[in-house]
């Protein structure tokens, strides 16, 4: 490994994220961190290694019901239980779940301290699908919005790109009606959970911030290149947020178990790329959310950072618009200007 370029990630972790463990087998395991840390450690950005601190009450608060807090509380020190048939609670989960909601916001921390150029939070469990009151496909607490939320109680206008391989249901249903937070995302459809058609755009001061782009089974990187052309990149110039966040699922590959896409390392770089392009290759944080081929998920960190930290290469359209991202183009030109 070689540290060619000076850049620094804050890679925020914790202990508890290895606790949450399912009292059956199940695909989101804690074996998931070692291959995110493993990818990272193989790239060539200088690691800055942070232990998460735990989300307060109020910042989770800002996010979540306050008897849906207590719910999961309380369900944890029965010993835990399940929510449904994919979402389970540990004795530990209350825990691991306040630390990686803790985790965005303290890769935050330590960037605008000076301690890094950019974070990756590789904590669990996942939360783009948890709502305001229900925890669902996996997910607990939404971490990546209880560090848009603390970003935006400061002040900050906040965009989350969203490149797992599920709608975030949850995150969307957060910020719908907010206009200091964008939201794009780029999934599989019709799929798990059902949700992030492209008619979906927000409501009331949020009303064109939310971008779905929803792509059939199999769709591969040349869609997402021309999703990313055309729409993504766009938009996000047009909004220049202060800050970026994406939920780094990496259950798009094409490896993955449970995904339905077709994606690859190269994809996720070249992705990273336009991403560290667009933000100076800063003031950005990536949080692991799903991605289950622990290979895959090592590969694909790796080309993450690497992509972000030090790419130049350019997205260019395809020669052949694909017709989904024509359908978000048509629904997205009546708030954005898009060619």
């Amino acid at each position: 490994m070689w540290n060619y370029g000076g850049m620094r990630v804050a890679v925020v972790t914790h202990p508890s994220s290895l606790s949450h463990v399912a009292p059956w087998e199940h695909p989101e395991r804690p074996d998931r961190i070692g291959a995110a840390v493993a990818g990272i450690q193989a790239s060539g950005v200088e690691v800055i290694s942070v232990e998460a601190r735990s989300a307060t009450r109020k910042e989770l608060l800002a996010v979540h019901k306050e008897d849906y807090l207590e719910r999961i509380q309380t369900v944890a020190l029965d010993g835990g239980g399940a929510f449904d048939s994919d979402t389970y609670i540990s004795a530990a989960s209350w825990e691991a779940a306040r630390y990686a909601a803790g985790a965005g916001i303290t890769a935050v921390e330590a960037i605008e301290l000076g301690e890094a150029d950019f974070g990756f939070a590789a904590v669990r469990p996942p939360g783009h699908h948890a709502a305001q009151s229900k925890g669902m496909g996996f997910c607990l607490i939404n971490n990546i919005a209880v560090t848009a939320a603390a970003l935006v109680a400061r002040g900050r206008r906040v965009a989350i790109v969203d490149w797992d391989a599920h709608h975030g249901n949850g995150t969307q249903e957060i910020f719908g009606g907010s206009a200091d937070v964008l939201y794009l995302s780029l999934h599989h459809a019709p799929y798990y959970p059902g949700t992030g058609r492209v008619e979906e755009v927000g409501g009331g001061l949020g009303t064109g911030r939310s971008i779905n782009i929803p792509v059939p089974r199999g769709t591969g990187g040349e869609t997402y290149k021309d999703a990313f052309s055309r729409v993504v990149l766009p938009i996000l110039a047009q909004f220049d947020p202060d800050w970026l966040l994406v939920s780094a699922g990496y259950d798009g590959h094409a490896e993955d178990p449970l995904g339905g896409l077709g994606l690859l390392p190269l994809d996720y770089e070249l992705m990273a790329a336009s991403l560290g392009q667009v933000m100076d290759r800063t003031n950005t944080v990536f949080l692991l959310e799903g991605g289950y081929n622990l290979d895959a998920i090592t590969a694909s960190v790796t080309a993450t950072l690497e992509g972000f930290a030090f790419g130049t290469s350019t997205i260019e359209r395809p020669d052949a618009p694909d017709p989904w991202v024509d359908s978000a183009v048509a629904v997205e030109s009546l708030f954005w200007d898009l060619d």
